[in-house]
Parts: C-alpha cells; sequence; structure tokens
C-alpha cells in the first residue's frame, strides 16, 4: 500500500497594517459607543419616553461595544527578529517578519498548536493539560548546549562525546505546520546526529590518513553541521555552527587506554631518539673517515657504534672510563 505524501509548507511574506493607525480609530469608536450607551441610559428618565426607542438604539450600540472590543484584540507587537504566523479557521495565510505595531484580522488563530505540560501535584501524581503555543516565533540564533551522551565508536570503544548547536527558524510555516514541535525536534534530531557522527569514526589511532574523532575535530564538528542540517531542513531550520564541546574515553575503559596512550607515546619517543642517534653514529664516522683522524677497522667500528649507542640511547647518565693505555690494548 503506498504510503501519503506530505507536502512540505513554505513560507508566505505578508504585511499588516499599521498599529497605529488602528488604535486611534478603534479607540475614538470605542468612546463614541461609550458615550451612546450612556446616553441610552439616560434615555428612561425623559418625558415621553418609549421603551421601543431605547430597544432600538441599545442593542446596536452593544452590538458595536463586542466589535470594538474584538476588533481591538487584533493589535500585536513584533520586536526584531521575531514573527508572527497567520492562520484563519486552519489555513495558512502568511507570516508577519516586520518589526513594530499592527493589527490583523482578529480570527487569525493566535495558538496554533497546543503543547502538552505535566503538572506536578503535591500528592505526587502527574496531570496533563494543554496549553496554547505561543504565535509568536523567534528567528534569533539559539545555541543548545547538548548533554554528554555515551556512545560507541567505530572500534567499538565507549566514549563521551557533546556538542553545542547555533540554530535559528529560517522558514516560519515549516517550523509550525510540518513538524509538531520544532524544539524537541531539534533536540532530538540533535543528539541522533551526534550519535551517528560518533559511531562513524574512530577515537583516535585510526589508519595512515584516516579522520578520527580526536584528530579531526573541525572537520568532524564540519560533518556533524552538515548531516543537521539535512535532518532539520524540513523543519525550516537553519544550523549556523556545530562543535564539539566535550570528547573522552568512557570512565571504565579510560584508565587503560590511558595507559595505552602513554606506551605509543614512549614507543614514539624512543623511534625519534633511536633515529637521531643512528644519524649522529653515522655522521661521527663519516667525519673521522673523511679528516683522517683515526683509521678503525670493522670491529673497532662497531665497538664504536655500540659504545655510542649507549650513550646516546641511555635513559641513566652515563659515566665513560678512560683507557689510558694504547688504541690497541
Amino acid at each position: 500500500m503506498a504510503m501519503a505524501v506530505v507536502a512540505a509548507q513554505r513560507e508566505n511574506q505578508v504585511r499588516a497594517f499599521s498599529g497605529w493607525g488602528m488604535f486611534p480609530l478603534l479607540l475614538v469608536l470605542l468612546l463614541g459607543d461609550v458615550g451612546l450607551f450612556i446616553y441610552c441610559l439616560t434615555l428612561p428618565s425623559r418625558p415621553h419616553f418609549e421603551p421601543s426607542e431605547f430597544w432600538e438604539l441599545f442593542i446596536p450600540v452593544m452590538l458595536a461595544l463586542v466589535a470594538i472590543v474584538v476588533l481591538l484584540t487584533g493589535l500585536f507587537t513584533l520586536q526584531p527578529n521575531e514573527a508572527r504566523v497567520l492562520i484563519l479557521f486552519g489555513k495558512y495565510k502568511g507570516t508577519v517578519r516586520e518589526s513594530g505595531f499592527h493589527w490583523a484580522n482578529p480570527f487569525y488563530t493566535k495558538s496554533p498548536k497546543g503543547r502538552i505540560l505535566q503538572l506536578q501535584m503535591s500528592a505526587g501524581s502527574q496531570i496533563q493539560r494543554t496549553s496554547p503555543a505561543r504565535y509568536k516565533i523567534s528567528l534569533r540564533a539559539r545555541t543548545l548546549n547538548g548533554e554528554k551522551l555515551k556512545v560507541n565508536d567505530k572500534r567499538g570503544n565507549p566514549v563521551e562525546i557533546a556538542a553545542v548547536i547555533i540554530w535559528r527558524v529560517n522558514d516560519t510555516a515549516q517550523a509550525v505546520f510540518d513538524v509538531d514541535d520544532y524544539e524537541k525536534y531539534v533536540e532530538t534530531q540533535s543528539e541522533t546526529s551526534l550519535r551517528h557522527i560518533a559511531s562513524a569514526y574512530a577515537y583516535d589511532n585510526g589508519e595512515q590518513d584516516e579522520l578520527t574523532l580526536r584528530s579531526g575535530i573541525d572537520d568532524i564538528s564540519q560533518a556533524l553541521r552538515r548531516e543537521l542540517q539535512e535532518r532539520l531542513g524540513k523543519a525550516g531550520v537553519v544550523v549556523d555552527e556545530a562543535r564539539l564541546t566535550h570528547l573522552a574515553y568512557a570512565p571504565e575503559i579510560a584508565q587503560a587506554m590511558l595507559r595505552r596512550q602513554q606506551a605509543e607515546a614512549v614507543i614514539a619517543a624512543r623511534q625519534k631518539i633511536v633515529h637521531g642517534a643512528v644519524s649522529m653514529v653515522e655522521m661521527a664516522l663519516k667525519d673521522l673517515a673523511e679528516k683522517q683522524v683515526v683509521v678503525l677497522d670493522d670491529e673497532r667500528k662497531a665497538a664504536m657504534v655500540s659504545n655510542l649507542m649507549v650513550v646516546l640511547c641511555g635513559e641513566a647518565e652515563v659515566h665513560p672510563v678512560i683507557n689510558t693505555g694504547t688504541l690497541y690494548t
């Protein structure tokens, strides 16, 4: 059976009426209506009063009062980098992005969706109620400081990893209509992407030219940002930056991995020392031969090489023994 494909929404920017023009007009109408209401109350005290005259004026005045109050609810304000989604009886009409004091159709829905809140009662039980979600959406950059996650890397070693994500809403229609709760969606997808990235690379000690989590943090961060953008794009969210903030082996293997790193460091240092010592011995033999300071046979060269290697590679300080006799005795 074929699955239904949900069409993605696209933001439609619209302009609302200026609130500075509508507010004085509505205020004047309200004051006039209040004056007519007071006038209606004085009608019964006048001579030749007829109840039909009172009701003929009172009913329109009350209806006008209700209409003016409803129209006043269409006033709203927007701060810089803030937007309002306009929904009329379930149909998306557009998004207002311009900051300032505005007026729009008061029947535009102010809460496009409900958010479930859990309330902790004094007795320990929980109840759920639906509160209206904000009809205003912030377009400012937001920071999601993720918690430390325990993930197995490419080689199966448990590691702790965390990242900070800087994101913002780019398409308000997608953020409101294409996902249930875009803020929760960002949190969930950020954790999922971080787990996927961590499991795709080794922590360290990769093969030749292999990218690892520890040696290529910048490249890993860029890969994380690309994957996040691919996942969050359907919610109208743009990822400005994604950076790793914590990376370490899990506590249960941290000591073993530390000893391994220390051993590898010692081996690397020994390799460099031996390489330098061989170069120095080769240089010493070459200079002695070229300058003809002394002529050594193969046996004496071997002894000299052995002594020099001991001196250059030994960890403790070497105390040489001076031979006061002849060279070959």
